[in-house]
């Protein structure tokens, strides 16, 4: 396997995370436990079915969550956080802190996520 070059431990960190919603995906998995993708999907009603299937697969391949399938008729798939990805917690929760505190009158809040907007 091809290594990952970065050029700080940042990098990494971004290289993980980073993308259209994985850190919805996260903090929706450590916040609300296990999941099916039809609950991601209701939950994180910004992203695409192929954008969330492919964020899922990369998080899956970066150890960040579980992906587990039941032999069942019709398939059960559920998705869960692993410890790694659990360990992000402290980030994403700051990253919350952050966008309340630094929002303005150019965004509009459609689906609250953090804590301070949740009712």
């Amino acid at each position: 396997m091809e290594k990952i070059q970065v050029t700080c431990e940042m990098e990494v960190t971004l290289k993980m995370i980073g993308g259209k919603c994985k850190p919805l995906i996260l903090d929706s998995l450590i916040r609300h436990g296990t999941q099916r993708f039809s609950e991601l999907m209701h939950r994180i009603t910004q992203v695409s079915q192929r954008t969330l299937t492919n964020q899922l697969r990369e998080l899956e391949s970066d150890g960040l969550i579980q992906r587990t399938v039941y032999a069942e008729v019709p398939p059960r798939v559920e998705y869960s956080i692993t410890p790694k990805g659990k360990s992000l917690e402290t980030i994403l929760n700051l990253m919350c802190e952050w966008g309340e505190k630094n929002i303005d009158d150019r965004f509009e809040m459609t689906n609250p996520q953090c804590s301070g907007y949740e009712e």
